[in-house]
């Protein structure tokens, strides 16, 4: 779940919740997938086995402490409001600790379910930046049909062949981001692996970064203008003084693995992460003898 996840009502988007609200789950997050010990996670965990934390009211027991107890993972995940779904719509509100005849149904819906709810927040964010046209039809009819599977039952659910749903539509959110980046467009590192990489001097403003591998990346005081973020794995990433107020398709959860400061620039829908530094860090000082 993300930093605040529990705090905050899910946020309806196009009139459905795309936003996870944890009150109103059965805490499927928490059970559903297995994670092992890892910089992310504290212990290992197996699929469909209640996280030690995970209290009987369906709350994390250290949700104000993760980071400090070593589940940053936990931070950054946001269902896209899926979690909710399943248990209040697709199962009718029924707790699979109630009704445990119902919970290897559940979880394996949930897993259908996120990436379907993740589509629609994309698609959402794609009609937003993309004039009337075929495209925009294309993108409406996509949002349609992938709300259409999101309210099947779960059977239909489970037979869904989500990976295929999912490239259709991501072949048309491509052509949303290039559309978006027209005029504008700078370098493409589609899928680029730049762990760790120095990229302050990188010009990046407008740059193609669907699936890029940004971990650890240093890419303080860049301008990200532009820049197609989709997907972009931005755990450890240094974004301090980073201008990100118009990049495209940045979500909150990858903001929220991400390291960041008072300067970084965020688009308004965005919020700065409460562990963020709100303090400018002092520059270090210089070592070794001066010459000349």
């Amino acid at each position: 779940m993300s930093d605040t996840a529990e705090q905050q009502s899910a946020a309806p988007v196009g009139g459905r919740e795309l936003r996870a609200d944890c009150t109103r789950c059965f805490g499927i997050c928490c059970v559903a997938p297995a994670f092992s010990a890892s910089a992310d996670f504290a212990l290992d965990k197996p699929a469909g086995q209640p996280c030690p934390n995970l209290r009987a009211d369906s709350r994390c027991g250290i949700h104000r402490d993760l980071r400090q107890r070593g589940f940053p993972g936990c931070t950054v995940f946001d269902c896209f409001g899926a979690g909710q779904q399943v248990a209040q719509v697709t199962f009718g509100g029924r707790d699979w600790r109630a009704d445990p005849s119902t919970a290897r149904r559940m979880f394996d819906t949930f897993a259908v379910m996120r990436p379907l709810h993740e589509l629609l927040w994309y698609l959402t964010e794609a009609l937003a930046l993309t004039p009337p046209g075929r495209l925009r039809d294309d993108l409406t009819r996509a949002l349609e049909e992938t709300g259409r599977l999101a309210d099947g039952t779960p059977e239909e659910l489970l037979a869904l062949d989500v990976d295929a749903h999912r490239g259709r539509v991501n072949a048309l959110l491509s052509q949303a981001g290039e559309r978006a980046r027209a005029g504008r467009a700078g370098a493409d590192r589609r899928g680029a692996v730049l762990i760790g990489a120095d990229l302050r001097r990188a010009d990046l403003a407008g740059a193609n970064l669907r699936g890029a591998c940004l971990i650890g990346a240093d890419l303080r005081g860049v301008d990200l203008g532009a820049a197609d973020l989709t997907g972009a794995d931005l755990r450890g990433a240094d974004l301090r003084g980073a201008d990100l107020s118009r990049c495209l398709f940045l979500h909150q959860s990858q903001l929220d693995a991400a390291r960041g400061d008072h300067r970084t620039v965020l688009p308004a829908a965005l919020r700065h992460p409460a562990h963020w530094s709100l303090t400018v860090t002092p520059a270090r000082p210089r070592t070794g003898r001066r010459r000349g």
